[in-house]
């Protein structure tokens, strides 16, 4: 089994692989090449690669101006910075007009650890999924980083991305495929679906394993774009089990859980739990620590799911 590796070292590598590959795009970074994984760009692309300092409010105005070149920018800075400091700037000059600029934001949720509450993004899925135009990708493994990254700089328009900061264990075969607004249905399952993303979709397929020993089967589906969100495959699995749980790193408010309950209230109502973070702002600590005290471990997907599906059995005899 391959060593577990962070998606912002995939991400950094994965760029490499394919400026070798191609040369119509450049990387744009904010002083924290080393964070986001982009000092690997750096050193075997410098003349592709443009050190903006911390200024991202000028960097993404840039991006644009790139873009509107016929070059394709790919712009990486922390999360909170790419989606909260430039946001009037990713949402007038890069999405506005459709400018096919890529952006990465890294230290995502509590997985960015003892970086603190002001360095964990628990709120850009809420915000990149409500600028028009704008797609939201957000990979679960190494493999699937470097997968998308292809994927997203074929995409003809903007795009942002979620990076990682802590190590995953490594998911997907060399042969894993894809697609921008695709989920992958990952167990098959009747009694319950788990819909995961990024950092969680490990733990959901441990969960899964845990709910198989008691009798309860899941079906789990990995989400990692929720924008545009694979709509069919969501009512497919609501449809086929009833109850769905939704688990990802982030505010249970306008990410993966308010992304799948928007869609099924309009095409399947099912009972829908949403694991997450509760409105609060992040912590200092150990990443896995701070899943466990958030409620993001596999055991809290688990319950989630055994609420759901105890509710299920209760209708039922009613």
């Amino acid at each position: 089994m391959a060593e577990p590796r962070s998606l912002r070292e995939a991400f950094g590598r994965a760029l490499v692989e394919v400026g070798r590959r191609r040369d119509d795009f450049v990387v744009l970074d904010a002083d924290v090449a080393g964070g986001t994984g982009t000092v690997h760009f750096k050193q075997a692309f410098p003349d592709r690669f443009y050190d903006f300092g911390i200024a991202e409010q000028n960097m993404m105005a840039a991006a644009a101006g790139i873009a509107a070149t016929g070059v394709i920018p790919v712009v990486t800075t922390f999360a909170v910075f790419a989606t909260m400091r430039a946001l009037e700037q990713l949402r007038t000059f890069v999405a506005y007009p459709r400018f096919p600029v890529k952006v990465a934001g890294s230290h995502c949720g509590v997985d960015a650890g003892p970086d603190g509450a002001t360095a964990q993004a628990l709120e850009d899925l809420a915000i990149t999924r409500a600028i028009p135009a704008l797609a939201v990708v957000v990979p679960a493994d190494p493999v699937e980083m470097a997968a998308a990254v292809d994927a997203i700089l074929a995409h003809p328009g903007p795009v942002y991305l979620r990076t990682g900061r802590s190590p995953l264990p490594v998911l997907f075969g060399a042969d894993h495929r894809f697609a921008v607004g695709r989920a992958q249905v990952l167990e098959e399952g009747s009694d319950v679906t788990l819909v995961a993303c990024g950092t969680m979709v490990h733990r959901t397929i441990a969960a899964a394993t845990a709910l198989r020993r008691e009798g309860i089967r899941a079906r789990v589906v990995n989400c990692p774009t929720l924008k545009p969100l694979d709509v069919e495959c969501l009512v497919a699995s609501a449809e086929r089990t009833g109850a769905v749980v939704t688990a990802e790193d982030h505010s249970v408010i306008g990410g993966l859980g308010g992304a799948v309950a928007e869609a099924l209230a309009e095409r399947c109502p099912v009972p829908v739990a949403r694991v997450g973070v509760r409105d609060r702002f992040g912590a200092s600590g150990d990443p896995l620590v701070l899943a466990q005290h958030f409620g993001l471990g596999a055991e809290d997907v688990a319950a989630a799911a055994r609420r759901l599906v105890r509710a299920k059995e209760r209708r039922r005899v009613a």
